[in-house]
């Protein structure tokens, strides 16, 4: 496909402040179609880039340099059920939640569950590692895939991986997940499915303040409680939240914990969120609200997984940042954050995933004002410089993309850039897989309006 009207529903992804037209747009239903696209691109010099449902909130799926989209969202086939074996064969084009409904009936599910989760794919889930709010227990993305066929920057399919873990040689599959389609495209993936556990208890834990939530988090960790999520939401998003769904969070609630446990001793379960809520409660919780049954709970979860797209009632543009810090230090950086935001005359709302430490300060703004983009992107540098001053991380789960390429010189040296881009350039003979992603260089494709900075190959 082709035409104006088409390259601007493809020139960027959930990121909206960078954007690249692309020159066409194809929608491949099955790996031989991709290779033959890829194929032609190699033949006619374009560069490529591979797209799910674009929710990624890096800039991963922008065409940055023009050329191909090659979209997969019309493969969307479940290819293999193997309940014995707990695995799933699946088309990259597959949304995340469709994996786990697939199975439901047999007690089985697929652990990953980003907040996107009703459309993200799984083959963007695998090109950025995603989490979500139960990584906190069940890992990310690579702990659930054990096997990907990949279309080549030449066209060839090769096969890394497979139907068993733990494969002999060397840990390839491992470098592909969270390449960010840098060094490939996925068709298809091997996933693990988890058994659904026998017993869970949900809680919502209410706090006057940010702090206050935020010390809990780390205490309840230290008390040797492993939730299977902990996720925090300040007032921004409560108040957001409940005035487009009405989900009944609590509106005098300066932040929020949501607290689940689960497992397959129901006694064990209740003890953790027990000691769970004795904790918060030391913590000066305001109340604490218990999901007696499975409709109260998927209302708590919705209002969770709502909450980002609930705060476009707040502000015409949003930009959601994605930093991970040690979870002792959550008070601290948080305080950073509305402090960052006020001294930059923007709004911040943060909801994040606050068992594992994975920041997602949202900032609020009009991009259609030239200096509040120039605040939010300086906001932004603060806030990830600081993540990596705590030891932390640019990013947890979202990429580097286009957004964080010159933050990523400041987290590593030149050495161990130089390394990582010898590794990718094994997998590649040319320029053109998802070009201008990931590492800095000196080649420019497309000039980005932030700050000057020009998008990198």
């Amino acid at each position: 496909m082709v035409g104006d009207a088409v390259a601007k529903v493809y020139d960027c992804d959930a990121y909206t402040l960078h954007r690249h037209p692309p020159l066409a747009i194809t929608l491949p239903e099955t790996t031989d179609e991709v290779s033959a696209v890829v194929r032609w691109c190699r033949e006619h010099d374009q560069p490529f880039t591979p797209r799910g449902a674009g929710t990624g909130l890096s800039g991963g799926a922008i065409p940055a340099c023009g050329g191909v989209v090659v979209s997969l969202s019309r493969m969307r086939r479940i290819l293999e059920i193997d309940l014995p074996n707990r695995l799933m064969l699946a088309q990259a084009g597959c949304p995340n939640l469709s994996l786990s409904r697939a199975v439901a009936e047999h007690g089985y599910h697929f652990a990953p569950d980003p907040s996107s989760q009703t459309v993200c794919t799984l083959g963007g889930n695998i090109a950025e590692n995603s989490g979500g709010p139960h990584t906190l227990k069940y890992g990310v993305t690579t702990d659930h895939v054990l096997g990907v066929t990949l279309v080549d920057d030449s066209g060839t399919v090769r096969n890394f991986g497979g139907r068993v873990a733990e494969a002999p040689g060397l840990d390839l599959l491992g470098l592909l997940v969270g390449s960010e389609g840098t060094l490939g495209i996925v068709t298809e993936a091997w996933v693990r499915l988890t058994p659904l556990p026998a017993a869970v208890r949900t809680v919502l834990a209410s706090f006057d303040t940010p702090l206050d939530a935020t010390r809990t988090v780390s205490d309840v960790i230290r008390a040797g409680v492993i939730p299977a999520a902990m996720e925090f939401m300040d007032g921004h998003v409560i108040h957001a939240v409940e005035a487009a769904f009405h989900t009944g969070l609590p509106l005098d609630a300066g932040a929020l914990l949501l607290i689940e446990c689960d497992g397959e001793d129901e006694a064990v379960v209740e003890r953790e969120i027990s000691s769970a809520v004795e904790i918060a409660k030391t913590h000066k919780a305001l109340d604490i609200q218990v999901a007696a049954d499975e409709e109260t709970r998927s209302r708590l979860w919705t209002a969770r997984k709502k909450g980002i797209g609930a705060l476009g009632r707040i502000a015409p543009s949003l930009v959601t940042h994605d930093g991970v810090i040690p979870r002792s230090r959550l008070p601290e950086v948080l305080e950073f954050v509305y402090d960052v935001a006020r001294e930059a005359g923007i709004g911040v709302a943060n909801i994040f995933h606050a068992g594992d430490g994975n920041l997602h300060p949202i900032f609020l703004f009009d991009e259609r004002d030239p200096e509040q983009l120039e605040a939010v992107t300086r906001a932004g540098e603060a806030v990830m410089r600081r993540c990596i001053e705590e030891g932390g991380s640019v990013t947890g789960e979202h990429g580097i993309g286009v957004e964080k390429i010159g933050l990523l010189a400041e987290m590593f040296s030149e050495t161990d850039l130089r390394w990582q881009r010898t590794i990718r350039d094994c997998f590649r003979t040319t320029d053109l897989c998802n070009p201008g992603k990931v590492f800095p260089s000196s080649k420019s494709c497309v000039e980005v309006r932030v700050r000057h900075r020009a998008v990198p190959v």
